[in-house]
């Protein structure tokens, strides 16, 4: 039913008591000011509340675009990973095991190729890189882990900045072991003081010629040094032959593709090169413990630097944030993929993972490194 009211009712205004108002029914000066602050902190408020919801849904609406703009560039690409160094080598053998399992993290899913490309120590490679790319997240790099020191200690046809290199990341912390074949002239660290023993390595920038060369000068040890091999395999097949006495590897490495020799005892190793010793060469001295002063202890710090981003893989400088972005967190995935994990283990390769941005910090840490501490290295190296 309709609800009717009379015109006395409608036409007669009532004026009821507000608490906010006089009595002659005028707001207060003060109370109006205050009734209509409050209206305005809500009215801001709220604003803020609005406008900081559309941010975050402009922030993740972006986010969203540019993984789909990632995953429709890289999908029906093939991406190259090139090897400064020879096939079989460890540095080989770990870009292809990261290449079969990178690509399923990847948005799109590309397909990822290897290529080798050795020469001068990896600055063949990573000088073309550097230099002409390309710059569109299509190839990345596997050098020499050397190649970051490179520009300080070896500059001579050097065109890359390490630092600006965009680092992917590393598989594997390193300690290198020193060792030589059962019926070289020493067997045992010390006595490389008084018998010289012919060391096999690829390249200057290679742990195999700088770390040798390195303990001459600095200690006085007798390695000599001979280069031009293309992979640690063919180093092996010299030291079998007598062509060579010995080498330096990763261990992991050693232990992935000469495990015969340490079971049988065809080896001995001298020294393992490293910050701190391998548990599992527990009973094999430490280089580093051949120094005596803390000039020759920085010296040997700056060599060892490389060995903590033992494994690194890069792209070149100015790809896209995006797909630099996309690329560091597959690498990331990768290294915590079972099936990768288990491939590793198999080929018993260690794994000791460290992303894009801590390898980043490494390297940028090492182009610090004091003037007066390069300037040492240097010269050792240089003075061979």
């Amino acid at each position: 039913m309709r609800r009717h009211h009379s015109p006395s009712a409608v036409g007669r205004r009532v004026v009821r008591s507000h608490p906010l108002r006089n009595r002659s029914g005028r707001a207060r000066q003060g109370d109006r000011g205050c009734a209509g602050g409050s209206a305005l902190a809500g009215g801001a408020a709220a604003m803020k509340r609005a406008l900081l919801a559309l941010a975050v849904s402009l922030v993740a609406g972006g986010s969203t675009l540019a993984e789909e703009d990632v995953a429709a560039f890289f999908h029906g690409k093939t991406l190259r990973l090139v090897v400064g160094v020879g096939v079989g080598s460890g540095y080989d053998i770990n870009a292809r095991l990261l290449a079969r399992h990178l690509a399923a993290h990847i948005p799109g899913q590309p397909t990822i190729v290897v290529q080798n490309q050795p020469g001068a120590g990896s600055l063949t490679m990573t000088n073309a890189l550097y230099h002409t790319g390309p710059f569109d997240g299509t190839v990345m790099g596997a050098s020499f882990n050397g190649m970051p020191t490179t520009p300080l200690l070896q500059p001579t046809g050097v065109r890359f900045d390490p630092v600006k290199f965009n680092w992917l990341g590393s598989t594997n912390r390193e300690t290198q072991a020193m060792y030589v074949w059962h019926t070289a002239p020493a067997q045992v660290l010390e006595d490389t003081r008084s018998k010289e023993i012919v060391m096999g390595a690829q390249a200057p920038g290679s742990t195999q010629f700088d770390y040798p060369v390195l303990a001459n000068k600095l200690f006085g040890f007798k390695f000599k040094v001979v280069t031009g091999y293309e992979s640690t395999p063919k180093i092996h097949l010299a030291m079998e032959s007598g062509e060579v006495d010995g080498t330096i590897a990763n261990w992991s490495t050693l232990k992935a593709i000469n495990t015969n020799w340490i079971t049988e005892k065809k080896i001995r190793i001298l020294a393992q090169w490293a910050l701190q010793k391998s548990p599992e060469l527990d009973d094999v001295p430490l280089f580093l413990d051949v120094a005596n002063t803390e000039g020759e202890r920085a010296a040997l710090r700056l060599m060892l630097a490389r060995l903590e981003y033992g494994r690194p893989f890069f792209l070149p400088p100015n790809v896209p944030p995006a797909r630099i972005e996309a690329l560091r967190r597959a690498f990331d995935a990768t290294m915590k993929d079972p099936a990768y994990l288990a491939e590793a283990d198999k080929l018993k390769i260690d794994v000791e993972p460290l992303s894009g941005e801590q390898v980043a910090a490494l390297v940028e840490q090492v182009s610090r490194t004091p003037a007066d501490t390069v300037a040492r290295v240097r010269a050792a190296l240089e003075n061979r």
